[in-house]
C-alpha cells in the first residue's frame, strides 16, 4: 500500500523503481523494529545501573543497596540480547546511540513506580509468562503510551508513524520467540512474495481495476475520491481476482481494517461497498475462483 501510494505520487517511474521502493519500506520497518527492541532492553538493563548508583551514594539507606535487578536478568530479555541478528542490526543501524541515558533512565523510574513492576519483582521465580508480560508491559505503557518517547521517535525515523504497526507486531512475535526472530529479516520469504506479487498485480492491472470500479462510484467524482481509497480498492480487486488462495471474506475483512486504520472511518464503509459490489458482480460473471481449504470460508 505505501508503495503503491509512492509510486502514484510520482510523475513518472523507472523500470524496477517500485520493487526498489518495496524494499526501502522493508529495512524502514527493519530499522523501527531494532529502535524499538533496543529502547526496551535498555530500559530493563538500566535496573543495574541504578542498583549501583543507589549504593554509591555519599550515605546509602538499607534500601539503597538492597534495589531488586530481577529483570536485568529477565531470561527473554538475555535471549533477545543474545539473538546474533538483533546485534547486527545494532551495529547496522546504529540504534544504541539514538537515545540520551536520561530518556531511558526516566522510562525506568515511571517503571519502579508501577504495580506491575512491584509485583513482579516481589516474586523470586521467574516463570515464561511473568517474563514476557513485564516487557509487554514496558512496551505498551512506557512506550507506545508514553507522549514524549513517541515525539522522540518521530523526530529520529520518518518512517515511524507509517511502519509503527508493523514493527509492533514483529516485536511482539520477538517477545514471543526471542531466539527464532531474524531482526533483518521480519518479513518470511512467503509474505515477502506476497507483497511483490500484489505490487507486480496491482501496476499491471491498474487500467482493468479502474474499468471494474468507477461504474461503482455513481455519484461520486473519480478524480475527488481520496488516492489511499484508490490504491485500497485496486488491491482488494486484485486479491478477489488473482488470488485464489484467499478467501473472499478475508479480503473484504482486512481492507475494511486497513481503511480504518490508514484513511477515515468512512473510508472503511466506502471501500466494502464498492468491493462487495464488484465481488457480486464478478461471481454472477463467474470470475473468482478459490482454492477451498476449509469449506466454511469463501
Amino acid at each position: 500500500m505505501q508503495t503503491l501510494y509512492s509510486v502514484e505520487a510520482m510523475e513518472t517511474t523507472k523500470p524496477g523503481e517500485p520493487d526498489k521502493i518495496f524494499h526501502t519500506k522493508i529495512e524502514d520497518t527493519h530499522e523501527l523494529l531494532s529502535y524499538l527492541a533496543t529502547y526496551l532492553t535498555q530500559v530493563a538493563l538500566y535496573a543495574e545501573s541504578y542498583a549501583i548508583r543507589k549504593a554509591n551514594k555519599h550515605l546509602p539507606t538499607e534500601s539503597d543497596r538492597s534495589v531488586n535487578t530481577k529483570i536485568a536478568g529477565n531470561t527473554i530479555l538475555w535471549e533477545i540480547l543474545g539473538n546474533a541478528s538483533f546485534k547486527k542490526s545494532q551495529e547496522k543501524f546504529k540504534t544504541l546511540y539514538l537515545f540520551e541515558k536520561e530518556q531511558i533512565r526516566k522510562s525506568f523510574l515511571k517503571l519502579l513506580d508501577t504495580p506491575e513492576y512491584k509485583e513482579y519483582i516481589s516474586i523470586e521465580a521467574r516463570d515464561r509468562k511473568s517474563e514476557k508480560g513485564i516487557l509487554e508491559f514496558i512496551l505498551e505503557n512506557l512506550m507506545l503510551s508514553d507522549a514524549d518517547f513517541l515525539s522522540d521517535g518521530e523526530e529520529k525515523l520518518i518512517q515511524w508513524t507509517d511502519d509503527m504497526d508493523a514493527a509492533i507486531v514483529q516485536l511482539k512475535i520477538a517477545l514471543d520467540k526471542p531466539s527464532a526472530v531474524d531482526f533483518l529479516e521480519p518479513l518470511s520469504e512467503d509474505k515477502m512474495a506476497f507483497g511483490l506479487n500484489l505490487l507486480h498485480t496491482v501496476t499491471e492491472k491498474n487500467e482493468y481495476c479502474l474499468e471494474l470500479i468507477k461504474p461503482k462510484l455513481r455519484n461520486w467524482d473519480v478524480e475527488r475520491i481520496a488516492l489511499l481509497d484508490m490504491i485500497l480498492m485496486k488491491m482488494g480487486v486484485c486479491e478477489l481476482l488473482y488470488f485464489e488462495t484467499i478467501p473472499t471474506k478475508v479480503t473484504l475483512n482486512e481492507y475494511i481494517d486497513i481503511a480504518k486504520e490508514y484513511s477515515t472511518e468512512k473510508s472503511g464503509h466506502f471501500i466494502n461497498g464498492i468491493l462487495d459490489n464488484i465481488h457480486k458482480e464478478l461471481e454472477v460473471q463467474n470470475k473468482i475462483h478459490k482454492k477451498s481449504f476449509n469449506k466454511t470460508l469463501k
